[in-house]
């Protein structure tokens, strides 16, 4: 296996310190505080360990604090309630005695019922698009030295997008971005794990699309950004090791915060998962 991806199955392999206590690792990505991805999956993880025999179908999480990446985090796990086909979950990230992160999820017995979902864009498949590291590669010069090290550090995942322009340039375009993700290699047949590690990804480009309309990227000179709160619903089973198209928008920015939306399809148009995102979108420097 891929030593990247090998090492984010690490960060979600916690260790049990009491009952309902679990210690995860952190990473250094380069980035000043923890990403909030590695949170994510850390904090489901956690609370998955508690709801044995039931999946997660939802989750709403609040970030805190900036994590420091040379420490662990402790997760404290409350078990809310345990109900006859639903458990409730509250879930606290702590570093260096203060709260970083906090999660409520809730688990489901899984039963059958009624369906239907919105259909997926018609967009080429992934075979049919190039992969970011690639395209970040053969611009070299013309992107800056920030962005070329975002775009071409090595992943676990590998990311195609749609418009690759998108990701390249920065021009005002519409709020709206769709991109294909896959981890570089095959996965063990666990469900928790693929739920655990689609959180992880599922903050790789959801913020971003709110900025957009304005010519900017996360790595544009002055630009800071954060994520505030982070919302998924899982509707159908999700392997990520194959292809899944994530469908982003982004209706509103405001009061320096944006709002982005996603859906998340299978290869054949199975819808997988929603999700919502809020974040903080501030500037370091008046924009002409």
């Amino acid at each position: 296996m891929d030593q990247a991806l090998r090492d984010l199955l690490g960060l979600l392999e916690l260790e049990a310190l009491e009952e309902n206590v679990f210690r995860g690792q952190s990473r250094d990505t380069g980035l000043p505080q923890v990403f909030g991805g590695q949170v994510l999956g850390q904090a489901l993880a956690a609370a998955a360990h508690t709801a044995a025999g039931r999946r997660v179908h939802s989750m709403h999480a609040y970030f805190l604090r900036g994590g420091d990446p040379a420490a662990p985090i402790i997760y404290e796990v409350d078990r809310a309630r345990d109900g006859g086909s639903f458990s409730a979950r509250r879930v606290v990230a702590i570093q260096h005695g203060a709260q970083i992160f906090n999660m409520a999820a809730s688990f489901q017995t899984p039963e059958a019922g009624l369906e239907h979902q919105t259909p997926m864009p018609d967009v080429p498949p992934p075979d049919r698009l190039r992969e970011v590291r690639e395209l970040a590669a053969e611009m070299g010069e013309e992107l800056s030295p920030r962005m070329r090290r975002v775009l071409g550090s090595r992943r676990a995942f590998q990311v195609k997008p749609v418009v690759p322009e998108q990701f390249m340039a920065e021009a005002r375009r519409q709020p709206f971005k769709q991109v294909w993700m896959k981890a570089i290699a095959a996965l063990p047949d666990s469900p928790f794990l693929h739920e655990a590690l689609l959180a992880y990804i599922s903050d790789y480009e959801l913020i971003s699309t709110a900025t957009l309309p304005h010519g900017l990227h996360a790595s544009s000179s002055g630009m800071r950004m954060a994520s505030l709160d982070h919302a998924m619903w899982f509707h159908r089973p999700v392997r990520v090791d194959q292809w899944l198209l994530f469908d982003l928008e982004s209706p509103s920015a405001s009061g320096a915060r944006g709002l982005a939306l996603g859906r998340v399809y299978t290869e054949e148009g199975v819808l997988v998962a929603s999700l919502a995102q809020e974040g903080l979108i501030r500037l370091r420097r008046p924009r002409a």
